[in-house]
């Protein structure tokens, strides 16, 4: 019932949302900078930044107030604001750091100017209005000519006063008119004021950005992904239709966890294939379609929530070692499905909100925290089945298959692991240090990995005679306890146990090791002939 209602509160909430034309509205907010906006731009790209209704309390027409633009070539930290961390930057004079640039607008609310500052020989192309923008061919012709025009840039603020409040409205557009202006550009909003120890000036405003590129509304290392997410739909559509087609031809048990493997599979398709369709629609529109991104949302964390529950499953041994859930496997469910829908949550919402939104910082921070703590959960019971195996294989006299066992489980341990550490700090480190066309990688890389642990999860718990993992207990204890139990009884004195119902596997098989006859019961092969005695 509860995850129904988030599912429905996302719902009506992501109706409001826009794509990438942003609209974020700024109450009482105290904080030193708002990060605005990250986009990549290629030539002929076009920044559209609308201030309006902007009031700061307590009202004083001789602080200072504004905006810095800087280019970077990736999504690594912010060289400006690192190196300014307890003064305002806009008070400061402006350098350059190898190819990295920095414009500043300063809102001179006493003059009501829109003053421009960038370096003395950087090129911009500057304007007040989305409409002064010239075309491409005319900006080519006057590069020469618009060389050194930044310092003497001044834009009109007007201003209103209702209610005995003064309201401003300020407005500026870039254009990205040569190859040399392109980049990965980060939009801060400045105050001033908050600088000052013991002083807090809370800010309101609306602010309006239009981002878009040449024929894209996505940035530029967006680009690849609506076709990155089709082909990998395809993908995973295609391996769980031959997973299905394995279990329905399998002459080996099949299990339930092997279906939820199969559901699990699809929903990842399901969800990539929305996915893919939602960012389409934001390349084409700016913003997405409701419908799709509703779609995608709720496929997401069903998917989500399957991906824990058949890992955790799958190292618990439910279905294959034992039918029924110890109190702490049961107790583990009930903090792993919780934390893994709340993570899903918050990284709905990051991906929703705006980036100067108040709670777009906090939700990032729970996404971090909750998601590690997912990934610790889904480890604890491959744990407690490895020390269970290494105890049993020294007390129980059946050493050799709890050893083969235990052996698979540690290979699913370090799949886990490296699963966790490729698709969170791999993928990281690659948003960090490629270059900015290139951000499409991290989610190749992501959905790459994911692929790879699935398939060898299923490699590895597939249907199979030779699978530790299935293998009956077959260790002579077995058939002493039947002897002893046969000789004890009175009415079965004089008979004697002529074949075991238990067909021996080698102990040299390997884990990995398929027979002929494995693979004939997998793709449904007439079986070859064998005799037993």
């Amino acid at each position: 019932m509860a995850i129904s209602s988030t599912i429905f509160l996302l719902i009506l909430w992501c109706m409001c949302c826009l794509g990438r034309i942003h609209k974020l509205d700024i109450t009482n907010d105290g904080r030193k900078y708002i990060a605005l906006s990250t986009f990549g731009f290629y030539q002929g790209g076009i920044l559209d930044v609308q201030l309006k209704n902007f009031r700061a309390t307590p009202e004083n027409d001789s602080a200072v107030f504004g905006f810095s633009l800087d280019r970077t070539i990736n999504d690594a930290m912010n060289p400006y604001l690192d190196s300014h961390p307890d003064r305002c930057i806009l008070q400061d004079p402006i350098s350059k750091a190898n190819d990295q640039a920095i414009i500043y607008f300063i809102l001179e609310l006493k003059t009501k100017k829109l003053k421009i500052k960038c370096e003395d020989q950087q090129l911009v192309h500057i304007y007040k209005n989305r409409d002064d923008v010239p075309t491409l061919l005319s900006v080519h012709r006057q590069k020469r000519q618009d060389a050194d025009h930044c310092s003497n840039l001044n834009f009109d603020i007007t201003s209103e006063v209702i209610k005995g409040k003064t309201y401003y409205n300020a407005s500026f557009t870039l254009s990205v008119a040569t190859v040399a202006e392109e980049g990965l550009y980060n939009l801060y909003f400045h105050s001033c004021p908050n600088y000052h120890p013991g002083t807090e000036v809370s800010v309101d405003f609306t602010i309006e950005i239009v981002e878009h590129n040449m024929s894209s509304f996505l940035s530029a290392g967006d680009m690849p992904l609506p076709a990155l997410y089709s082909m990998m739909a395809i993908l995973f559509l295609l391996s769980g239709m031959f997973w299905v087609f394995l279990l329905r031809q399998s002459r080996h048990p099949v299990f339930k966890i092997h279906y939820m493997m199969a559901v699990l599979v699809f929903l990842k398709a399901i969800s990539l294939a929305f996915h893919g369709v939602n960012y389409h629609y934001i390349e084409r529109l700016g913003v997405h379609l409701a419908t799709w991104a509703v779609l995608f949302y709720v496929a997401h964390l069903l998917k989500g929530a399957l991906l824990f529950i058949v890992l955790v499953l799958v190292g618990t041994g439910w279905t294959f070692i034992k039918h029924v859930l110890a109190p702490r496997d049961k107790r583990l469910f009930m903090a792993v499905i919780p934390l893994q829908v709340l993570a899903n949550v918050a990284e709905i919402i990051l991906e929703e909100s705006e980036e100067g939104a108040r709670e777009h910082v906090a939700w990032r921070n729970v996404f971090i925290l909750v998601d590690l703590l997912c990934c610790g959960c889904i480890l604890f019971p491959v744990v407690w089945s490895i020390r269970h195996l290494q105890e049993a294989s020294q007390t129980d006299g059946k050493a050799a298959m709890n050893l083969r066992k235990l052996k698979l489980f540690r290979h699913f341990y370090v799949m886990i692991v490296c699963y966790i550490y490729s698709t969170r700090i791999i993928v990281y480190l690659l948003k960090m240090t490629v270059p900015f066309q290139y951000g499409w990688l991290d989610e190749m890389f992501r959905e790459m990995a994911t692929y790879v642990f699935f398939v060898l999860t299923a490699y590895k718990f597939r249907p199979a005679a030779h699978n530790p993992y299935f293998a009956l207990s077959d260790d002579d204890d077995d058939d002493e306890e039947i002897d002893k139990v046969l000789t004890e009884s009175g009415a079965t004195e004089g008979l004697s146990k002529v074949n075991s119902r238990i067909i021996k596997v080698p102990l040299q098989s390997t884990l990995t090791e398929v027979t002929e006859e494995e693979k004939d019961a997998l793709l449904g092969q007439p079986e070859s002939s064998h005799e037993y005695d």
